[in-house]
């Protein structure tokens, strides 16, 4: 018998790894290239090396959580220990070796850690809801709030912290409480796992993996690009943790709305009205220019209300397929979780190194075409990344869509800033 999930626990357990998740993408490549020089174009190509490693460790993560379930406590305090450790050595140790390399090598601990907890983490809350009333949408709620306040605090945490120093200390005294927490919260029935078979074979669960990895495209070039947007277009770098807080108050305040949206108009309906809004959003945030933060401050309201509906609706569709086809779980989302970072990676190694090449520089007096493809690649690409994945989403019969959604697990590509 799984015992009832303590929901309070839940939504702390969601903020820590959601902390660790779109943030790292933001601040981390932005404060080597500050602090040490690391150029944009070799930070791109880690990232994307990085995810290479994914290609391989997340579904095999998958298989471990669902192998080692009956350790499953004992294999979450270490990995989430781990991931607080090496968020030190990121953004407080002093880089013993040359600053690529070691950025490269906390960010896998950092990466790897944050691959198995998410894992362990909706998986066993597909096992345990059920325990709750109304238990996958009750759930969902206290999830879903956790992980975006999450975001919100880690996007501003720098600024509000007095920098990286602050930040990393913080995520690790949050990843001690979010440990505690959840500390009693692995036990449960085992759950029968048939491996990555019976997700592979569905063709709904590889249309809706293959709509994932399109739609969290353009979350994945926006944030990449964030900062720098602000920083160099709109020449407002004091800006950057206000418009990011802004940006993800939004989508926490608009998650909850979309969700009793779907309930009542259809998940599929609702989450194409949201990519369209996306998409109205950005084509606006192409025409600002230098000093244009007001205009900017609404385009992250309404780009940010947008993902709102990216970070519920679509992974919930995904958790109830889920839950029909793969009752575990465990490689479900370990698949789910590699589709979704790999986006972030690929925007990493094409979007990083094509600025490079073509005169951008971070923090300098930068010319018109250098500024003028800056924009292209943070407000077009993203529209047109959208309209294929509204196509892809307008072509998908979903099966049981007129149903209440479950639990609606917040993973890293439901992002966007």
């Amino acid at each position: 018998m799984v015992a009832a999930p303590r929901l309070p626990a839940y939504s702390l357990f969601a903020a820590y790894l959601a902390a660790a998740g779109l943030p790292i993408y933001i601040h981390a490549p932005k404060f080597y290239v500050d602090e040490y020089g690391v150029s944009l174009a070799l930070l791109g190509t880690v990232l994307f090396a990085l995810r290479l490693i994914d290609v391989v460790q997340d579904p095999l993560l998958g298989r471990l959580a669902a192998w080692a379930r009956a350790w499953r406590g004992a294999t979450v305090l270490v990995a989430g220990v781990l991931m607080a450790a090496a968020m030190l050595g990121l953004f407080v140790a002093a880089p013993p070796i040359a600053p690529v390399w070691w950025f490269a090598l906390m960010l896998t601990v950092v990466f790897s850690g944050f691959s198995y907890l998410t894992i362990c983490f909706y998986s066993q809350g597909v096992a345990s809801a059920d325990a709750l009333p109304a238990g996958h949408l009750r759930l969902a709620r206290w999830r879903e709030t956790g992980a975006l306040l999450g975001i919100c605090a880690a996007s501003v945490a720098p600024l509000a912290l007095g920098g990286f120093t602050g930040f990393a200390l913080a995520f690790a005294a949050l990843g001690a409480l979010a440990l505690w927490a959840m500390r009693d919260q692995w036990r449960g029935a085992a759950v029968p796992t048939g491996g990555f078979g019976p997700v592979l074979r569905d063709g709904v669960s590889r249309r809706l993996l293959l709509i994932a990895l399109v739609n969290a495209a353009p979350v994945a070039v926006s944030s990449t690009l964030f900062l720098f947007f602000v920083e160099s277009r709109l020449g407002a770098p004091e800006w950057e943790g206000p418009l990011l807080l802004l940006f993800f108050l939004a989508a926490a305040g608009a998650a909850p709305v979309w969700g009793r949206l779907a309930e009542r108009w259809g998940a599929r309906r609702v989450l194409l009205s949201a990519m369209v809004l996306a998409i109205l959003a950005f084509g606006w945030a192409a025409l600002l220019g230098r000093g244009d933060v007001w205009p900017f401050a609404a385009v992250c309201v309404l780009s940010g209300a947008a993902v709102g509906a990216d970070m519920t609706l679509l992974p919930a569709i995904f958790a109830r397929r889920m839950a029909q086809i793969s009752p575990g779980a465990s490689e479900g989302f370990g698949l789910w979780s590699f589709v979704s970072k790999l986006t972030l990676a690929l925007a990493a190694v094409l979007l990083l190194p094509a600025l490079e090449a073509g005169g951008y520089t971070p923090g300098a007096d930068n010319s018109a075409a250098a500024l003028m493809l800056l924009t292209l690649l943070y407000c077009a690409v993203p529209c047109a990344l959208k309209l294929v994945a509204i196509a892809l989403l307008a072509l998908t019969r979903l099966p049981g869509e007129g149903e209440p959604l479950p639990a609606a697990p917040v993973l890293p590509a439901g992002d966007q800033a």
